[in-house]
Protein backbone atom coordinates (compact mmCIF):
# COMPACT_ATOMS: atom_id res chain seq x y z
CA UNK A 1 0.00 0.00 0.00
CA UNK A 2 2.85 2.38 0.70
CA UNK A 3 3.92 2.07 -2.89
CA UNK A 4 0.53 3.28 -4.19
CA UNK A 5 0.58 6.23 -1.78
CA UNK A 6 4.03 7.18 -3.03
CA UNK A 7 2.80 7.03 -6.63
CA UNK A 8 -0.26 9.18 -5.80
CA UNK A 9 1.92 11.71 -3.92
CA UNK A 10 4.33 11.80 -6.84
CA UNK A 11 1.46 12.37 -9.30
CA UNK A 12 -0.02 15.12 -7.13
CA UNK A 13 3.38 16.79 -6.93
CA UNK A 14 3.87 16.59 -10.72
CA UNK A 15 0.36 17.90 -11.36
CA UNK A 16 0.97 20.78 -8.98
CA UNK A 17 4.21 21.63 -10.75
CA UNK A 18 2.48 21.44 -14.14
CA UNK A 19 -0.33 23.72 -12.98
CA UNK A 20 2.20 26.19 -11.63
CA UNK A 21 4.12 26.08 -14.91
CA UNK A 22 0.86 26.57 -16.82
CA UNK A 23 0.12 29.71 -14.80
CA UNK A 24 3.62 31.04 -15.47
CA UNK A 25 3.21 30.40 -19.18
CA UNK A 26 -0.18 32.15 -19.19
CA UNK A 27 1.37 35.20 -17.51
CA UNK A 28 4.25 35.19 -19.98
CA UNK A 29 1.82 34.86 -22.87
CA UNK A 30 -0.21 37.80 -21.59
CA UNK A 31 2.91 39.94 -21.22
CA UNK A 32 4.07 39.04 -24.72
CA UNK A 33 0.63 39.77 -26.19
CA UNK A 34 0.62 43.18 -24.54
CA UNK A 35 4.13 43.89 -25.77
CA UNK A 36 3.13 42.80 -29.27
CA UNK A 37 0.21 45.24 -29.31
CA UNK A 38 2.45 48.08 -28.12
CA UNK A 39 4.98 47.28 -30.82
CA UNK A 40 2.26 47.10 -33.50
CA UNK A 41 1.06 50.55 -32.48
CA UNK A 42 4.63 51.85 -32.56
CA UNK A 43 5.15 50.42 -36.05
CA UNK A 44 1.91 52.01 -37.22
CA UNK A 45 2.96 55.37 -35.83
CA UNK A 46 6.37 55.10 -37.48
CA UNK A 47 4.80 54.17 -40.82
CA UNK A 48 2.59 57.25 -40.64
CA UNK A 49 5.59 59.41 -39.81
CA UNK A 50 7.57 57.92 -42.71
CA UNK A 51 4.65 58.70 -44.99
CA UNK A 52 4.56 62.32 -43.78
CA UNK A 53 8.31 62.67 -44.37
CA UNK A 54 7.97 61.18 -47.85
CA UNK A 55 5.24 63.73 -48.65
CA UNK A 56 7.44 66.54 -47.36
CA UNK A 57 10.32 65.23 -49.44
CA UNK A 58 8.17 65.17 -52.58
CA UNK A 59 6.96 68.69 -51.84
CA UNK A 60 10.52 69.91 -51.42
CA UNK A 61 11.58 68.23 -54.65
CA UNK A 62 8.75 69.98 -56.48
CA UNK A 63 9.58 73.31 -54.87
CA UNK A 64 13.22 72.96 -55.88
CA UNK A 65 12.20 72.21 -59.45
CA UNK A 66 9.89 75.21 -59.58
CA UNK A 67 12.66 77.38 -58.19
CA UNK A 68 14.93 76.41 -61.04
CA UNK A 69 16.48 73.08 -60.16
CA UNK A 70 16.84 70.89 -63.25
CA UNK A 71 17.09 67.62 -61.32
CA UNK A 72 13.35 66.93 -61.00
CA UNK A 73 11.92 69.09 -63.78
CA UNK A 74 10.33 66.18 -65.66
CA UNK A 75 8.70 64.80 -62.50
CA UNK A 76 7.29 68.20 -61.64
CA UNK A 77 5.85 68.69 -65.12
CA UNK A 78 4.18 65.27 -64.89
CA UNK A 79 2.80 66.11 -61.46
CA UNK A 80 1.46 69.46 -62.64
CA UNK A 81 -0.15 67.80 -65.67
CA UNK A 82 -1.76 65.20 -63.40
CA UNK A 83 -3.11 67.98 -61.17
CA UNK A 84 -4.50 69.83 -64.18
CA UNK A 85 -6.22 66.64 -65.38
CA UNK A 86 -7.72 66.16 -61.92
CA UNK A 87 -8.99 69.75 -61.89
CA UNK A 88 -10.44 69.35 -65.39
CA UNK A 89 -12.16 66.16 -64.32
CA UNK A 90 -13.66 67.91 -61.27
CA UNK A 91 -14.86 70.80 -63.42
CA UNK A 92 -16.45 68.37 -65.87
CA UNK A 93 -18.29 66.63 -63.01
CA UNK A 94 -19.52 69.94 -61.64
CA UNK A 95 -20.76 70.93 -65.09
CA UNK A 96 -22.93 67.79 -65.35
Amino acid sequence: MGNIEDIVDSLENKISKLLHRLELLKETNLKLSTELEVLKQKISTQKKEISRWEEKHETLKMANTILGSDDNKRETKLKINALIRDIDHCIAQLSD
